[in-house]
């Protein structure tokens, strides 16, 4: 009944019945007010009266039938995600080893754009149908496994995963998810668990018309989830991309034998996808159990290095980074030997390499690798600029992430660090231009808050930058280099005691969980204690921590350039080309 109302919300009925409502009311009093003056009959504003009545719903049935455009009228585009799911649990043909012939496709008599580039595609999200709401975790990763499956089909242009699940839960209209997203169709579906059972829809839009070019329902055993896929990702590809239709190469790769170690890897995506410390731990969790039933399992050792990276880069600050990135280059090392393919090891191994290892040579190589592999995995590039604007070639570095951006135009840390790459390169003002862009995507992101005000110390308007960190603080609670970089701002404004007070709460903090020397040095360096500083950058050092390697284009380190213990720790960090062991 909601997403029914959403739908009537979006076509306009309440609005188109509102006005009948009033244009009736006005013309049954001006009738009755100049039918005496005119002599019409008794009657008439009687039957002025029902002629309305009769014509409410007609008016109604006409609204939702069609849009009003600059061009005239249009059929209205059946573009609401919750009701066409619905509808297609509800009506949409049901098939069981095979697809049949009442599965729903695009006709000859429908309107052939001209225009749309019916070769590019986003995959919504699906919506979790089943009656646990704890199954999201599987209607998120039918959503993913569909887009790895498209992404791998010559012709066909993907949305990214990021981009897509930008519009979850959201009512957006068809066609301007399409213009956001830059493409010309979008699949969206519904997934229903209960026990072993699977029901799964898809089904396939134009978005310049809102046609359903394809729609089909599978009812099927848990076990024939991957047969699922290839079913549903091969009539996705014939229909627009016709001339694969000669081609019977799988599309989708049974990962694993194993359905409970699938399972248990689709828990891990989900809960790696919400980038918090618990996610990441529960990730962990995750993957370790999927791999103790399938050893071989490739995308689960690529998943585990996944999320032991995110707990060990500086900027969330979750982990000792000596403590997790070794295991995060192990698990990706045995993901690329499972299957050289995956360009998501190959820049997790990168990323280890440059940022916790310091081999910067040998981390541009694996980059440059992962890109190879995959040329529109946008991460590869988004990592691979933040290494190329602490080695202080700035030019590059943006390029490299603006073609993040332009492969994910919605994610939020990528927009974030294109501001972050001109913070690194001292333009300031555009740097800040960036970060007011980003938070136009999402005004309540931590990290973006956090790097807009860090450009804005540098403008020296403190007031300004410690308001934005007290509001990243109020979204992201306990998050320690939020908290150290409101304490840097204190104290370069004045407030030394406000500033010392976070000293002790991070020192107090460290007695029961972890927390970043390098936040610690951060404070001290705004609060002129040059020793106190470089002492924290000393126990960073030994954590091996991220932000070292980008000390050097750091602007809040700046006024430490002129004492000589500086160049040193900067040239220690970059000839440390040695395993972490031996540092």
């Amino acid at each position: 009944m909601r997403a029914f109302v959403s739908e009537l919300r979006r076509r306009k009925v309440f609005r188109a019945a509102a006005i009948y409502v009033v244009v009736a009311w006005a013309a049954v009093e001006v009738t009755d007010v100049v039918a005496p003056s005119l002599q019409l009959p008794e009657w008439t504003p009687t039957l002025v009266i029902v002629v309305a009545l009769i014509g409410f719903p007609l008016a109604l049935i006409l609204s939702w039938a069609f849009d009003l455009t600059p061009a005239g009228t249009a059929p209205a585009s059946s573009s609401s995600r919750e009701a066409t799911v619905e509808a297609g649990l509800d009506g949409a043909p049901s098939v069981g080893a095979a697809p049949t012939a009442e599965s729903t496709a695009a006709t000859t008599d429908q309107p052939e754009s001209p225009t749309a580039d019916r070769t590019s595609i986003a995959v919504l999200p699906f919506v979790n149908m089943s009656a646990d709401a704890e199954n999201e975790y599987f209607s998120d990763g039918m959503t993913e496994e569909m887009i790895n499956a498209l992404v791998g089909i010559e012709g066909l242009r993907v949305a990214s995963r990021t981009s897509a699940f930008a519009f979850k839960g959201k009512d957006e209209d068809i066609r301007e998810i399409g213009r956001q997203l830059g493409v010309g169709t979008v699949m969206e579906g519904s997934v229903r668990k209960a026990g072993n059972r699977l029901r799964l829809t898809a089904q396939l839009i134009a978005v310049e018309d809102g046609y359903h070019l394809w729609s089909e329902t599978f009812d099927r055993e848990l076990e024939d989830v991957f047969e699922v896929q290839e079913q549903i990702a091969r009539s996705i590809a014939e229909t627009l991309v016709p001339t694969l239709a000669a081609s019977g190469a799988p599309l989708v790769k049974k990962s694993t034998e194993s359905l409970e170690a699938y399972n248990l890897y689709l828990k891990g995506r989900y809960a790696w996808n919400k980038r918090v410390e618990a996610g990441l731990r529960g990730a962990v969790e995750y993957f370790e159990a999927a791999l103790e039933l399938d050893p071989d399992f490739a995308s689960a050792w690529a998943g585990l290095a996944d999320a032991y990276t995110l707990l060990g880069i500086a900027e969330y600050g979750f982990a000792p980074p000596s403590e997790v990135m070794p295991k995060a280059k192990t698990a990706a090392l045995r993901a690329l030997e499972l299957d050289p393919s995956l360009a998501e090891a190959q820049t997790s191994i990168a990323h280890i390499t440059g940022f916790f290892e310091w081999d910067v040579v040998a981390s541009e190589v694996a980059f440059k690798r992962a890109i190879e592999l995959d040329p529109d995995y946008a991460f590869a590039y988004h990592w691979y600029a933040l290494l190329l604007a602490a080695l202080e070639r700035h030019d590059e570095a943006l390029e490299a992430e603006l073609k993040a951006r332009e492969l994910e135009p919605l994610s939020l840390i990528i927009n974030k660090n294109v501001g972050t790459i001109l913070y690194y390169g001292r333009r300031h003002s555009e740097s800040l231009k960036e970060d007011e862009a980003a938070l136009k995507l999402d005004p309540d992101y931590p990290r973006t808050l956090l790097y807009a005000a860090l450009a804005l110390d540098v403008e020296e308007d403190y007031d300004e930058a410690v308001r934005m960190m007290e509001e990243a603080l109020s979204y992201d609670r306990g998050n320690t280099v939020i908290q150290a970089a409101l304490g840097y701002t204190h104290a370069l404004a004045g407030s030394e005691a406000e500033a010392r007070r976070i000293v002790d709460e991070l020192e107090a903090t460290m007695e029961t969980r972890y927390v970043p020397a390098f936040t610690l040095a951060l404070i001290h360096t705004g609060l002129g204690d040059r020793d106190d500083a470089f002492g924290w950058l000393e126990r960073a050092y030994e954590e091996r921590s991220s932000w070292l390697l980008s000390l050097s284009v750091e602007p809040a380190f700046d006024v430490l350039r002129s004492d000589r213990r500086f160049a040193e720790l900067v040239d220690r960090v970059r000839t440390a080309a040695q395993s972490p062991e031996s540092s």
